[in-house]
């Protein structure tokens, strides 16, 4: 197949492509002045708690180096916890911590996938985010020590060590697209369809997974725990949807990705927004997000 029956026949199908996206949805729709809300992942608490959506526990915000002095004091009882970039982007430089050996700076901090830390390397990965290594542009940032999630385990079978996260696209703030990534070993227990998550398609009236990928390859089963990861019923769904809602009007961007975690204990939490939500959410779903603008516009003009 040649490049241009590749491109008719995405077109066909109504996929959404990068050019398109950048110049008619985030340009047109994404007023820079509301950037910061959900480029700055301290901001997004304050919002959540204004709107009554519940988000995980920011514990402190780490902005300079000279602020180091305090990490033995932050941890100190902090059985778990995660550390992650304010202004990160794609994963990058999130830690998870689930548990702890040992007393004072000589713990071992152990990881989500097992691998054990040394203080000093805790302290040494705080410094690291501060000094921009994981942030957008490479700036200056602060480090977030935030609550652990503790999975749902409605997807323990489909999903290997990490978290499970789900992803909501809008539209004009209306839910148009939706997939649950699903952390496997290739992607280290990460939710991160590039490092090899596996993104499943959820149906926006029903809340099952109706299709799955892997790599851009479709699947149906986990390759590390062998459940069949189409036909899970995502719980809360009408939770989700509504919470998806409420952030899009609050932040005021038209084309808007928002991430919401399922806690065992707490339900839905909204995780982040995301004012440049990526396009693979299109192959999770085995169709494009064309088709939806055309919906949504019609509805609202109606």
């Amino acid at each position: 197949m040649t490049w241009l029956e590749r491109w008719r026949r995405l077109r066909q199908r109504g996929v959404l492509g990068m050019n398109r996206r950048n110049a008619q949805c985030i340009l047109d729709l994404n007023p820079r002045r509301r950037f910061p809300l959900v480029d700055r992942k301290s901001r997004m608490p304050a919002l959540c708690r204004a709107i009554h959506v519940p988000t995980p526990e920011v514990f402190a915000l780490l902005a300079a180096h000279s602020a180091l002095r305090h990490l033995p004091r932050l941890l100190a009882e902090r059985p778990d916890f995660v550390l992650k970039p304010n202004r990160g982007a794609g994963g990058r430089g999130i830690l998870v911590i689930v548990g702890r050996e040992g007393e004072g700076e000589g713990d071992a901090f152990i990881r989500h996938n097992g691998e054990r830390m040394s203080f000093s390397a805790i302290q040494q990965h705080v410094s690291s985010i501060i000094s921009g290594m994981f942030s957008l542009g490479g700036r200056p940032d602060e480090a977030l020590i935030q609550q652990r999630v503790i999975p749902d385990p409605v997807f323990a079978a489909v999903s290997h060590q990490g978290t499970p996260d789900l992803r909501v696209v809008l539209y004009r703030h209306v839910p148009i697209m939706a997939m649950v990534r699903l952390p496997t070993r290739l992607s280290g227990g990460r939710a991160n369809l590039h490092q090899g998550a596996i993104g499943a398609g959820v149906d926006l009236e029903t809340g099952i997974t109706t299709h799955a990928v892997l790599n851009n390859h479709s699947t149906l089963v986990h390759p590390d725990t062998g459940a069949c990861v189409v036909g899970v019923e995502v719980p809360y769904w009408r939770e989700i949807l509504a919470m998806s809602r409420r952030v899009s009007e609050v932040v005021g961007m038209g084309y808007l990705g928002v991430d919401i975690v399922l806690d065992r204990r707490q339900g839905p939490l909204l995780l982040e927004a995301n004012a440049r939500p990526g396009l693979a959410i299109q192959i999770a779903n085995g169709q494009g997000l064309i088709p939806r603008f055309a919906e949504v516009d019609r509805e609202l003009t109606m």
